[in-house]
C-alpha cells in the first residue's frame, strides 16, 4: 500500500499555512493528537507523582504510559526508560554517573561525526577523570565513519564508545552494530545518540547493541521530553548525583524534579501516531511502529532522491555527504551567498531550513566549512510532500 502523505499531513494543523517545513530536523511540527492529549491532561486534572488522590493517580499512570510508548518506539524496557527535558541534559547526567568510575588513563571514543551533545559531555567528564579522549575520524569526502577503525580505537582501557545512529546535518548512518560489537567484546559501554535517528525508520536498539540509546520526541512528532534506554540492570549499577530525599528506585532515580505529566501525554499520543502512519499496518504497537517507521522511510527516501538529485544537478550549489546508508537530509552551499543568505531567501518562498553548524561542531570543521557559516539543512520527515521539495528547489534556483 503507497504511503498516504495527504492523510498523514492532515493530521498536522500547522502545516495548514502553506509553508514548506523542511526544518524537522531541529523539531518536528506535532498532530492534532498530540496537542489534544495534553490538553485532555490538564483538563482532567492532574497532581504530582506518588499521592494518595486520583489526580496523583493520573500522574502516575501517564508516567507509565509513557514509559511503554518510548520503550515500544525503540524496542526497550520500559524499566529502563529515564526521562527528561532533553537528550543534551539527560546525556550530561548519565555521563556523571558513568565517569564515577572512571580513573587516570582509562580511555573515552567520541567521534567527528556526532552532534556535539554527544562529544563535549564525555569530553569533559573524560578531563575531570583524568581519562583519555580517543577520536573516531569521518572521511570528508563521503561523510562516512568507517568502523574498522575502531579495532585500532577501541583497546583494554576503553570504558565507553559514543556514536551517532545518524548524522543530524548529513543523515550518515553508520554501522553501530558493528561499533558497539568491538564495544562489547573489550568490556566498554556504548552510548548511542538515536535523536535524528529515530524519526528516519524503524529502530530497535537490541540490534543496535546500544546498552544507552538516546532520542528526544519533539524530533517525532511529540513535545520537548527527552528519554535514554538502557536496561534496568545497567541502570542500578550507576548511581547519579540527587537529593537525598528522592527514590532511589530505577530509573526514577535518574529523574531531576517534577516531570511535566502532561508533555508525557503528549509522547505518548505522538508514539501513538506514529504506529498510525501505516493505515494497513496491524498488531502490536510495537509491530505497527516497525512497519509504520519503515513504509514512513521509503516515502521519505523517495523524495529525497528528487531533493538532492535536484540540488546537485545546479552548478551554483555544493551538496555535503555522499555515505551510502542516510537520512532524508541535505547539508548544501550556494555560490555566491553565505549560507544565512539562503536561509533568509527561502524563507521569504515560504520554505523553512536551517542555517549554520547546528551543533554538528565537530564535522562542519572538518568539512572545512564552519569558519564560513557552515550550511543550510534542509530535512525531509514523514509530513513532507513533493510540494515542499518542488518549492525548495525553485528557491535554490532563483539565486543561481
Amino acid at each position: 500500500m503507497a504511503f498516504d502523505v495527504t492523510r498523514v499531513r492532515a493530521a498536522y494543523p500547522a502545516l495548514a499555512d502553506g509553508y514548506a517545513y523542511l526544518d524537522g530536523a531541529a523539531g518536528t511540527q506535532v498532530p492534532a493528537a498530540v496537542i489534544a492529549a495534553i490538553s485532555a491532561a490538564y483538563q482532567a486534572g492532574i497532581g504530582n507523582s506518588g499521592g494518595a488522590f486520583p489526580a496523583s493517580a493520573r500522574a502516575d499512570a501517564i508516567t507509565q504510559s509513557c514509559r511503554e510508548a518510548v520503550a515500544d518506539l525503540v524496542g526497550g524496557d520500559p524499566a529502563g526508560v529515564v526521562l527528561g527535558p532533553n537528550m543534551t541534559t539527560l546525556t550530561y547526567r548519565m555521563a556523571g554517573a558513568i565517569a564515577r568510575t572512571w580513573r587516570p588513563g582509562d580511555e573515552v571514543i567520541v567521534s567527528r561525526l556526532d552532534h556535539d551533545a554527544n562529544v563535549r559531555p564525555w569530553m569533559q567528564a573524560a578531563e575531570q577523570a583524568g581519562a583519555v579522549v580517543r577520536w573516531a575520524e569521518v572521511d570528508p569526502a563521503t561523510g562516512e565513519l568507517p568502523a574498522a577503525q575502531y579495532a585500532g580505537l577501541i583497546g583494554d582501557r576503553t570504558r565507553l564508545v559514543a556514536v551517532t545512529a545518524a548524522s543530524n546535518v548529513i543523515g550518515t548512518r553508520p554501522d553501530v552494530a558493528a561499533i558497539t560489537g568491538m564495544a562489547r567484546a573489550a568490556g566498554a559501554l556504548s552510548y548511542v545518540d538515536g535523536v535524528h535517528a529515530t524519526p528516519h525508520g524503524p529502530v530497535d536498539i537490541s540490534s543496535l547493541g546500544a546498552d544507552f540509546y538516546a532520542t528526544s520526541a519533539y524530533k517525532w512528532s511529540g513535545p520537548h521530553i527527552g528519554a535514554v534506554i538502557a536496561s534496568p540492570a545497567l541502570l542500578d549499577t550507576l548511581w547519579p548525583d540527587k537529593l537525598v530525599p528522592s527514590t532511589d528506585s530505577v530509573p526514577e532515580r535518574f529523574e531531576l524534579g517534577t516531570p511535566p505529566f502532561a508533555d508525557l501525554a503528549g509522547v505518548v499520543a505522538a508514539v501513538d501516531h506514529l504506529a498510525g502512519l501505516d493505515h494497513a499496518a496491524v498488531g502490536s504497537r510495537r509491530q505497527r511502529v516497525l512497519a509504520a517507521m519503515a513504509a514512513a522511510e521509503a516515502h521519505e527516501q523517495q523524495l529525497f532522491g528528487a531533493l538532492l538529485g535536484g540540488l546537485d544537478a545546479m552548478r551554483h550549489v555544493t551538496t555535503y555527504g555522499k555515505a551510502a546508508r542516510r537520512t532524508a537530509t541535505a547539508f548544501f552551499t550556494v555560490a555566491g551567498k553565505s549560507p544565512q543568505q539562503v536561509a533568509e531567501h527561502l524563507a521569504s518562498r515560504k520554505v523553512n531550513v536551517w542555517d549554520g553548524h547546528n551543533y554538528a561542531w565537530e564535522l562542519t570543521g572538518v568539512l572545512g566549512i564552519r569558519e564560513t557559516g557552515s550550511a543550510v539543512r534542509a530535512g525531509l520527515v514523514h509530513y513532507n510532500n513533493e510540494s515542499d521539495v518542488n518549492l525548495l528547489l525553485e528557491a535554490v534556483a532563483e539565486l543561481g
